[in-house]
């Protein structure tokens, strides 16, 4: 954080309006990030979720009848795995590249 910055009538130094917009843009930051890492928190926890629940989906497709259906889920199972793997292994690698600054 430069002081000059947030020094707005250039003075040198950070009055009172000036440190209520510095305080202010320092919550507006943490609230951003907070809501960023809920967000991939969530998107992680859908593909991990996904990933233990789309064997299911074949099996309780062939067990209605859905033979067809049950194929073509079989045929996509590789791709959605390693596309949704990707994204749980990213959401860690960063997490713990982010936890050695």
């Amino acid at each position: 954080m430069e002081v000059s910055e947030y020094d707005l009538n250039g003075n040198g130094r950070i009055d009172k309006q000036e440190r209520e917009i510095m305080l202010e843009d320092r919550r507006l930051e943490m609230m951003d990030r907070d809501a960023k890492r809920d967000t991939e928190r969530a998107l992680t926890i859908a593909c991990a979720a996904g990933m233990l629940l789309y064997p299911f989906l074949i099996l309780v497709s062939a067990w209605l009848g859905l033979d067809h259906a049950s194929s073509l889920l079989a045929d996509i199972a590789p791709v959605y795995s390693v596309a949704a793997s990707g994204v749980v292994v990213g959401y860690f690698g960063f997490n713990a590249m982010g936890a050695r600054k």
